[in-house]
């Protein structure tokens, strides 16, 4: 039979190898036993037999040990991934449960409609976001619990974590000091897609730069100017948004008519153009609501102002309102409404010319005077003005009295 542990291994090494014992220095007796093994080729078959009983007698002593470490590694992979594909099943209903439309408006869920954002969003937009939602709190749960599971692997095999674990705390409180802005971008990212406060193409104003959106990212936002330059904002410098593409847009139009026309027929043409607009491709699709006429903006002498304005499609109110001024003037050409009194104000603005003309010809006939020009400051001979402009006198010359000097 083969003798198993640390005894079975002293006894093999210390028949097969006298010589050695026999010169090595005696151990001492509170010193534990130490296996010698013999790493000589074996050259003879009792060398090989004794080589084989004690690599069984090692494999004896060992193998228990192994094979419970193997099944506790294979439960502990086998569990981390099980958990990690329920845990990812759980995300994705949540997520959908999210962007459900609330069945009641009175009546809400709890969580039904969070994401929904109803009459604020299409369908699409909501799928997109919910997607990147879903897909960061997926790889969030994939990170941590195959994290934990690599841990406890390494803890099955022995590996000695406390140097491992105190290193990546202070690694994390020297990286949480460092990165804080980095880590106040990303949540400030899956906050803003959370709230879905602007989307990819979407126009908005983050007050340092004014753009349409190119991309979304959790750290940066990229946006394209009017310029055509691209602008890379931190999510977490960002501290108020202008979205002027979201939901829908207005798009407003001052018509501007002649003082003396008649309101109620330019509004009624200018409903009928409208209406007419809105039932025409593509303008049947970027008009959302029938174009209203708020009221008067301003009155002026020669022309007054109707203000218009019509609910399209988001970020489709430029053109819109340019296609309804180019359709009001071509009616208002048509039925010969004038947009301003010009030929009234320029005959009042002849008349009054003449007028102020003739009046200055009768005051100066009647006070005899031709030259109405203000009088010079070098009329007056006591001026200092007119002194000033006395030419300079030539000097004198000594008189000649005959006399020489020697």
């Amino acid at each position: 039979m083969f003798s198993s542990g640390h005894a079975g291994l002293l006894a093999d090494a210390s028949t097969t190898t006298p010589t050695s014992t026999a010169s090595s220095p005696s151990p001492s007796p509170t010193a534990p036993a130490v296996p010698q093994l013999d790493l000589r080729i074996p050259t003879s078959a009792q060398e090989v037999s004794d080589t084989t009983k004690q690599a069984a007698s090692w494999f004896d002593s060992h193998w228990q040990e192994w094979l419970a470490s193997g099944i506790r590694i294979v439960f502990i992979v086998v569990l981390a991934l099980v958990l990690r594909a329920v845990v990812r099943k759980l995300i994705t209903q949540l997520i959908a449960r999210m962007i459900k439309p609330a069945e009641s408006p009175d009546e809400p869920g709890m969580l039904g409609g969070l994401l929904a954002n109803t009459g604020v969003v299409n369908p699409e937009r909501r799928q997109q976001r919910s997607e990147a939602i879903g897909s960061v709190l997926r790889s969030v749960a994939s990170f941590t619990i195959l994290g934990t599971a690599a841990l406890m692997v390494l803890s099955a095999l022995g590996v000695n974590l406390a140097p491992l674990l105190a290193s990546a705390g202070v690694a994390g409180v020297a990286i949480g000091f460092g990165a804080r802005n980095l880590v106040t971008d990303f949540l400030s990212g899956v906050f803003m897609i959370m709230e879905d406060q602007y989307g990819v193409g979407d126009e908005i104003d983050t007050g340092v730069a004014t753009g349409t959106v190119l991309e979304v990212g959790l750290r940066v936002t990229k946006l394209r100017g009017a310029n055509g330059e691209i602008w890379y904002i931190r999510n977490g410098e960002v501290k108020r948004i202008a979205n002027m593409s979201q939901g829908w847009s207005t798009a407003t139009v001052d018509v501007q008519i002649a003082y003396k026309e008649n309101l109620d027929r330019a509004e009624a043409l200018i409903r009928e153009t409208a209406e007419a607009m809105a039932k025409e491709a593509p303008f049947d699709e970027l008009v959302w609501a029938p174009v209203s006429i708020l009221g008067m903006e301003s009155v002026a002498a020669d022309s007054v102002v109707l203000r218009v304005e019509a609910r399209t499609a988001p970020g489709k109110s430029l053109s819109v309102a340019r296609a309804l001024r180019q359709r009001l003037k071509a009616a208002f050409d048509l039925a010969g409404i004038k947009v301003k009194e010009e030929a009234a104000s320029a005959g009042a603005a002849a008349a009054a010319a003449g007028t102020a003309a003739a009046a200055v010809v009768l005051t100066a006939a009647a006070t005899g005077a031709t030259d109405a020009a203000p009088p010079s400051a070098l009329a007056d001979p006591t001026s200092p003005r007119y002194l000033a402009t006395a030419p300079i006198p030539a000097p004198v010359k000594p008189a000649d009295d005959g006399t020489k000097t020697p």
